[in-house]
């Protein structure tokens, strides 16, 4: 360990404890280098935190295949028997980096796996379906759960405001409103990889797939009551729950799980199966186990690790590939381009986000750039001995598409509609005491700011999810 500080060049440092002054009661000088230097990085030490899913915590762990499933993708690191070093980062959605844990808020449940094919990242949430279904209408979705720009308060009636007129979002409000939408712990939770995504065999056929991750430590919920004494004492509740599990070797762990569409089916099942509002009934297209996922390992700095560890849906790996999913298609773009907005244009470079295995990109220089190649050829196709790729053959890894450019909605299935599911959910899922808890939470939520206006179409969204929770919900508010 070095004797003395130095500054960023290595040189010892002058002083970490008196700037250079004109005497011992005068002004600081300008050329006390040591001090601009470090007052000018401590000004620019924190990124700016991401627009969604700002607050949040993880850790690494192992991802193992225990089970066969070669005979729908080829990916080498779902063959049985391979284990790969896993990053997974839980977050809320709305809130700010340094606001409390324990909000009403869809859980982010992000996952990296550095696979000997490259990084290939399942960017998920703790629930299987979202609000929206057209990624053109994320960022209006993410303002409303957002604040006000006058006040800067946050607003249920805007959060309603939006819901409501958007009766897509009713299934994943159900969620929100029911018990899941309060984790007890990041450990107690499920996570979903929420889009459908393609599978393709060393074969070249092709599936359709959901992914799940099923909690080992079981499913723990907070009432509304808990969560806000917890808020009182403990902003961090569920950060420093996971880093302290783990740190005493309680590691958490997941059943790695998938449901597997046959390619052919998506043309007329009764659900559209590229619907983030919509799930795949277990009944239709039951769970198969592949394997297991364990966090074991904390990160070592959070700043390094986890704050600007970059996640994106467009990163994935041969046997495994992309939907139609229009959500999918629009996070494919927006998740890397908002790690070059926050972190910079070689984001990809860090030491958290870098591949295991070797790079060979036509990508060079920009802001921060750590790779330092020799004198390589820069353009492709080349004859120096470079190798690059010609893209000449059709990707095993794509769908058939066909029609005119519009601005449009989905395709109606037999089945498609905006209320169906989450009625299901109400009805057939959940008991007796969790549709009460239900109707509490939704109660509690427009109680706290919701106008007259706007709740009149809150009572109609939940009669239309059903009937007597809808009624129910209405006589809470008037009583």
């Amino acid at each position: 360990m070095s004797e003395f500080s130095t500054s960023t060049t290595g040189a010892p440092a002058a002083s970490d404890r008196n700037s250079l002054t004109v005497g011992t009661n005068g002004p600081i000088l300008l050329h006390d280098h040591h001090f601009i230097d470090q007052m000018a990085h401590f000004n620019r030490e924190r990124v700016p935190e991401r627009q969604p899913h700002a607050k949040g915590g993880g850790a690494f762990g192992v991802l193992e295949i225990t089970e066969d499933v070669s005979q729908f993708t080829k990916a080498a690191a779902l063959q049985k028997g391979a284990k790969t070093e896993a990053l997974a980062r839980f977050s809320t959605v709305a809130l700010e980096n340094g606001a409390t844990d324990t909000v009403r808020d869809p859980r982010g449940f992000a996952l990296k796996f550095y696979t000997e094919e490259g990084n290939w990242d399942l960017v998920g949430n703790n629930t299987p379906i979202f609000f929206i279904r057209d990624a053109i209408k994320f960022p209006h979705f993410i303002r409303s759960q957002k604040r006000l720009s006058a006040s800067h308060l946050r607003d249920n009636d805007m959060q309603w405001d939006f819901w409501t007129l958007n009766p897509e979002s009713a299934h994943q409000v159900t969620w929100l409103m029911g018990d899941r939408g309060l984790p007890a712990t990041w450990r107690n939770m499920d996570g979903f990889g929420s889009h459908a995504y393609q599978w393709v065999n060393a074969a070249g056929e092709k599936f359709w797939v959901k992914f799940h991750f099923k909690t080992e430590q079981g499913i723990e919920y907070l009432t509304d009551s808990e969560a806000q004494t917890i808020r009182g004492e403990d902003a961090d509740y569920h950060l420093r729950d996971l880093y302290e599990n783990i740190d005493r070797g309680n590691n958490p762990s997941w059943s790695f799980e998938v449901q597997v569409m046959p390619y052919a089916d998506a043309a007329d099942y009764r659900f559209n199966p590229f619907d983030l509002t919509k799930v795949w009934p277990n009944g239709d297209y039951p769970r198969i186990k592949v394997g297991r996922l364990t966090l074991n390992r904390n990160p070592e700095n959070y700043h390094a690790q986890i704050e600007q560890a970059a996640f994106s849906p467009a990163n994935v790996v041969p046997g495994i590939g992309l939907s139609p999913d229009k959500m999918l298609l629009g996070r494919v773009f927006a998740y890397a381009d908002a790690q070059r907005a926050r972190i910079g244009s070689n984001f990809h470079q860090l030491p958290v986000n870098r591949p295991k295995v070797p790079v060979n990109t036509y990508m060079f220089d920009g802001h921060m750039n750590l790779a330092d190649p020799a004198d390589e050829v820069r353009y492709a196709p080349n004859s120096r001995g470079r190798a690059f790729s010609d893209g000449q053959a059709d990707s095993e890894e794509s769908w058939q598409v066909d029609g005119d450019l519009v601005r449009a909605a989905y395709s109606l299935h037999a089945e498609d509609d905006d209320y169906g599911q989450a009625g299901t959910l109400v009805r057939d899922v959940m008991d007796d005491a969790a549709r009460e808890r239900l109707i509490a939470n939704i109660g509690g939520h427009i109680s706290a700011g919701v106008k007259p206006k706007t709740a009149q179409r809150v009572f109609e969204y939940w009669r239309n999810v059903d009937p007597a929770i809808g009624a129910a919900v209405e006589k809470n508010f008037a009583g």
